[in-house]
């Protein structure tokens, strides 16, 4: 079955060419080493609820744009193997040194897919 590796974060609206420009290398990176998709979306209905909402997840500011993105895998083993080949990856080298975001309010995990239609 499928896996998917899932992320929201806030990018500042003034750096959003530069988290472009990560995300590009991003999914040639991953593709490359054997993901079967990769998406970056940038919020455009995305209200900051009272109690919770991907704003608050993420504790974006005035000026930063919530972003959600996710990487499919064949399966698990598939996106450990793959993620391991990404770390190791020259093309990778200082980008989380050098994001364009604050990674400590990134919030990630792995998902098992239970339903697509």
């Amino acid at each position: 079955m499928a896996y998917v590796d899932g992320f929201v974060l806030a990018v500042p609206k003034a750096k959003v060419e530069d988290y472009k420009k990560m995300a590009q290398l991003g999914a040639e990176v991953w593709m490359s080493h054997g993901a079967t998709s990769y998406v970056e979306c940038f919020g455009d209905d995305v209200p900051c609820g009272e109690l919770t909402s991907f704003p608050r997840a993420v504790q974006a500011k005035d000026d930063e744009v919530v972003v959600f993105s996710w990487i499919t895998y064949r399966d698990k083993a598939s996106r450990d193997e793959i993620n391991a080949k990404v770390m190791a990856d020259e093309r990778m080298k200082g980008s989380m040194e050098d994001a364009p975001f604050d990674g400590k309010r990134m919030i990630f995990g792995g998902f098992v897919p239970f339903l697509q239609v």
